[in-house]
């Protein structure tokens, strides 16, 4: 009988594990990878490889820092909730601004790639992508209002699928790749993937949602980031180092559309996962630190990204990776310098011990604000050039 018990807390902290790991990498594994090669295309591989090493560390000690946080706090709130605690009520506004610009970048960019790639699948064109794009949110916002329990049943199988995608991607392209297309060096443009990447990885709001799907195994956090920040950053470099070495110059802004099928239905599935994560999340940010109520907080959540794409379609200025540079540079810098500066305050004030503890470093401040003013000034010279 005791046996059996135990038995069935192992199955349920593996589940609760892999869950929190597969959230966290819905999150972080969105529209943002389809951009990675062609940006990439521009600075050559071995730098676009050292802009994703160099971003992954930052994003994972940030996500731990974060990680630390929620666990130094009894009640669980949403990153301008943390803000407000740790850095008051200025700290909260510029939270919620910085969040909501990457959420809201995030989720208009998964609609653009969405609509383009359903319509490319569909009809052999993207000429029908904003009928697509506006099919996909009528959806994904039904599904959104159910919440976690639609995040739990969602993510695992869509994770599974993507990686089953990304193998079979492997094995066909594996006799494709032509070296060359990997072996160039553009200096010039060293910084240029830095936006789309640092997009690529943003996932922060899902870390207040690890906590509530561990509950009661709180203690697995640390491993959860961790392992999901590592396998999304290889995820990355194979899904670029296949498509850049078998497209070279020719890469497109969204690869998949280029790639035949499998690669279309390999970036629909994954964006599919990672606008369902992100909307739970701003939810969760306007009913826990804002105290609406459930259904104003779903409208606020699904209302703004549809009107801005309209906006956008209205005036052709419908970019896939300009969304993603401007929200991956500006909500990517000031939410990680924030989580630096909450994290220092939340080890003085906390209201509980947590389960795991990060050393903390004014250095990280310093570098990730000269990271993140070089890559917002490279960022404006592509966009002006």
């Amino acid at each position: 009988m005791k046996g059996d018990i135990q038995i069935d807390k192992m199955n349920s902290k593996d589940s609760n594990f892999f869950i929190a790991v597969f959230t966290l990498m819905g999150t972080i594994i969105g529209s943002g990878f389809l951009g990675i090669p062609y940006v990439v295309m521009k600075s050559g591989f071995s730098l676009g490889l050292l802009n994703i090493l160099i971003i992954a560390i930052i994003i994972a000690v940030a996500m731990l820092y974060l990680g630390e946080i929620t666990l130094r706090t009894k009640r669980i709130h949403q990153l301008p909730g943390y803000a407000e605690k740790y850095l008051g009520r200025k700290g909260k506004k510029i939270m919620f601004l910085a969040v909501s610009l990457g959420v809201y970048s995030a989720l208009i960019a998964y609609l653009i790639a969405e609509g383009e790639s359903i319509s490319y699948l569909l009809f052999g064109t993207i000429q029908y992508s904003i009928y697509m794009s506006l099919f996909f949110w009528f959806v994904i916002s039904l599904i959104s209002y159910s919440g976690i329990r639609a995040l739990k049943k969602g993510e695992p199988l869509g994770m599974m699928l993507m990686f089953a995608m990304v193998i079979s991607i492997s094995i066909i392209l594996i006799n494709k790749i032509k070296l060359d297309n990997l072996s160039y060096i553009n200096l010039q443009e060293i910084m240029t993937p830095f936006g789309v990447i640092l997009f690529a990885f943003l996932g922060f709001t899902a870390i207040p949602e690890l906590r509530r799907i561990l509950n009661n195994e709180s203690g697995l956090m640390k491993r959860s980031i961790l392992s999901a920040c590592l396998v999304s950053s290889v995820i990355y470099v194979l899904f670029t180092f296949f498509v850049l070495g078998y497209k070279g110059l020719d890469t497109p802004e969204i690869a998949t559309i280029a790639l035949g099928a499998p690669f279309i239905i390999l970036g629909v599935i994954t964006m599919f996962n990672a606008y369902l994560s992100h909307s739970i999340a701003m939810i969760d940010i306007f009913t826990f630190d804002f105290g609406k109520r459930k259904a104003r907080a779903w409208f606020y959540t699904i209302s703004i990204p549809i009107i801005i794409l309209i906006m956008l379609e209205l005036l052709n200025r419908a970019s896939f990776t300009i969304v993603m540079s401007i929200g991956g540079i500006i909500s990517g810098g000031i939410v990680a310098i924030m989580i630096l500066l909450m994290v220092k305050n939340a080890k003085l004030n906390g209201e509980r011990k947590p389960e795991y503890s990060i050393p903390y470093s004014n250095f990280l401040i310093w570098v990730i604000a000269a990271l993140m003013i070089l890559g917002a000034i490279f960022e404006v010279r592509s966009i002006l050039n």
